[in-house]
């Protein structure tokens, strides 16, 4: 009956819906405020991991092995090795060179090598360098009729189903025989195919001249061959100086065609993970991550529970329930490679005479790097959850969430044209374009020509009649017509949103106040701000009621004229008289003020704006 008659009477009382809101904007702003905290607890947390000698450490090490040239022929260095022949002289060369450093520079012994090599002097080699090459079985393929007098071989691309198991040539050393693969090594993705470990393995020497002699050994027998598909040289080094390991593997693949493709990956991590004082510090904020880890699934669990199935509904529960998993992910990859570390660390430095495979650790690590850095990521979106207290960003978020139908429709219609010329590209220019050689090249190499980066000579002389043709009609649709489509849907509707909120149909930016009221409050506390007078809350509270007429539909024509007869009226009562205005105000209408008697509704208006 109680609320029966409440709801006659108007509904729930103001007193109760005001304090209800500043409850809300209150929630709200504390969890503005935790959600920051947390925020900048994440990237301390993430910048503790990254050092900028990683860097460093990659670019020199990628200059010794990559960019060093063969002693006598200036064009053959790693990267430019395409036969055989090549890259036996990069191994008896360049390799040796940079993993063998036993004298200083003016050929004086080094310090207590303790029959490790040091790189650079700075860096050592831990265990030795490991040499492993794949292969394929023969009759893998089948050789056309016509051709099977001159060619009875044949070798096809790498797969774990054609690789060749059995021992070959001298069959008496371990280069020799195959060694079947660790179940927990990661497997290598390659141009040609995706190797997994395990092969025709042979393990450097500590000597550099015998080293050599091993290279020469298996060149002279030929211990590559026409089965031949990938050669890998893994080798770790660590920096004492920063702390550093760095985890390298040249990669060196022999396609069905014939050549060599090379590609290398330097991996400069941080297993060591605490040693000074800073890194306990980051350890101090792994903690507080996990603490607001633990908060924050409580509060969605709790939501959940409260709203049932109506939770899933908004994209920004989603967006949470995403950055909660990614936290978890990046926890669960955390302790797995500080639980990985501390087992394996001590086993692989035990022994100097053997390879110490860390290209394990330093895989699982750059996993959790790539999490970490995806999370924060998100994290980052998130703030867009919290945007509605400033004009500018919400006129961005309301942009975007009314053309977003409309950017669905056009994206339809942009990704068939685009696939279409993709296709043509990858079809037409495939064969002698390093940029259309695989579909997914053309797609890349196209979004390349939007941006302006373009090798147009290429695609003419792969095909001097369709090459012009494809770049002309290409450049016309999509980046004359379709892209600027694309603009004209967010700029017109850019434009709608601005006419709406310059007639004040917009959100009320109550936590932006209260976050501008806190603010200008404290400065008073401090003294760092004078007072406001009555003067200026008179003026504040007039600008206020001002944009809730706005809100309500009132022009300003019938603003400013409320305005003037405001004015009219303080003249007046400072002159004759001064009295109170009784709190009977009724809220009047649009309609009521454009229909009823002039005069009387802008008086009334007066008074509201008065109060």
């Amino acid at each position: 009956m109680a609320e029966a008659s409440r709801w006659h009477l108007g509904g729930t009382p103001k007193h109760k819906l005001h304090y209800r809101k500043e409850v809300e904007m209150r929630t709200t702003l504390q969890e503005v405020l935790l959600y920051l905290i947390f925020l900048i607890n994440l990237c301390i947390l993430t910048f503790g991991m990254v050092n900028p000698h990683m860097y460093y450490l990659n670019k020199v090490m990628s200059s010794l092995f990559l960019d060093t040239s063969v002693h006598g022929e200036e064009r053959i260095n790693f990267k430019s090795i395409r036969s055989i022949t090549d890259f036996w002289k990069f191994m008896e060369g360049p390799l040796l060179e940079g993993l063998y450093w036993d004298s200083w520079y003016n050929n004086k012994s080094l310090y207590d090598l303790k029959n490790s090599s040091r790189i650079y002097y700075e860096n050592i080699l831990l265990g030795v360098p490991r040499v492993r090459q794949l292969k394929v079985r023969n009759n893998t393929c089948k050789v056309h009729s016509s051709f099977q007098s001159l060619m009875n071989e044949c070798y096809d691309k790498y797969t774990s189903e054609n690789e060749d198991l059995s021992d070959f040539g001298l069959k008496y050393d371990t280069e020799w025989k195959y060694s079947a693969p660790i179940i927990n090594s990661p497997w290598h993705w390659g141009f040609t195919g995706v190797y997994r470990n395990g092969g025709y393995i042979f393990t450097l020497s500590k000597s550099k001249s015998e080293t050599l002699n091993k290279f020469i050994n298996l060149r002279m027998n030929s211990w590559i061959t026409r089965s031949t598909r990938v050669i890998f040289i893994d080798f770790s080094l660590y920096n004492a100086n920063v702390n550093l390991f760095c985890v390298i593997r040249l990669v060196a693949e022999f396609p069905a065609t014939g050549g060599i493709l090379t590609s290398w990956q330097f991996y400069s991590v941080k297993l060591l993970r605490y040693v000074s004082y800073y890194d306990y510090f980051i350890a101090s904020c792994e903690i507080t991550f996990c603490i607001f880890l633990i908060v924050f699934t409580t509060q969605e669990v709790l939501k959940i529970k409260e709203f049932k199935s109506a939770y899933f509904k908004s994209s920004w529960n989603w967006l949470e329930l995403l950055l909660l998993v990614l936290c978890f992910v990046a926890v669960f990859f955390n302790s797995y490679c500080n639980i990985q570390t501390s087992l394996l660390l001590g086993q692989l430095l035990k022994s100097t005479e053997k390879y110490s495979d860390f290209y394990f650790l330093a895989h699982w690590h750059i996993y959790y790097n790539n999490i970490i850095a995806i999370t924060i990521f998100f994290a980052w979106i998130k703030i867009f959850k919290f945007i509605s207290f400033n004009k500018t960003m919400s006129q961005l978020s309301s942009t975007l969430s009314r053309c977003i139908n409309d950017i669905v429709g056009f994206a339809i219609m942009f990704f068939i044209i685009f696939f279409a010329y993709a296709q043509l590209g990858f079809l037409v220019f495939g064969s002698q374009v390093d940029d259309f050689s695989t579909f997914q090249n053309s797609i890349f190499t196209q979004f390349r020509i939007v941006l302006g980066d373009f090798n147009f000579a290429g695609i003419q002389q792969a095909s001097r009649i369709l090459g012009p043709i494809y770049f002309i009609t290409f450049i016309f649709f999509v980046f004359f017509v379709l892209l600027n489509m694309f603009l004209a849907i967010i700029n017109d509707t850019y434009s709608e949103v601005k006419a709406d909120y310059s007639i004040g149909r917009r959100p009320d930016f109550e936590l932006g106040k209260m976050i501008k009221k806190s603010y200008h409050n404290a400065l008073e506390k401090l003294k760092l701000k004078k007072p406001e007078t009555d003067e200026d809350k008179k003026s504040r509270k007039s600008r206020d009621l001002a944009e809730q007429a706005r809100r309500e539909g009132f022009d300003e024509k019938e603003i400013q004229s409320a305005e003037q007869m405001k004015k009219w009226k303080e003249r007046l009562e400072k002159k004759y008289y001064s009295t109170e205005i009784q709190d009977d105000y009724q809220p009047v209408t649009q309609q009521e003020f454009r229909d009823g008697t002039t005069s009387k509704y802008k008086m009334r208006l007066c008074e509201c704006l008065t109060k």
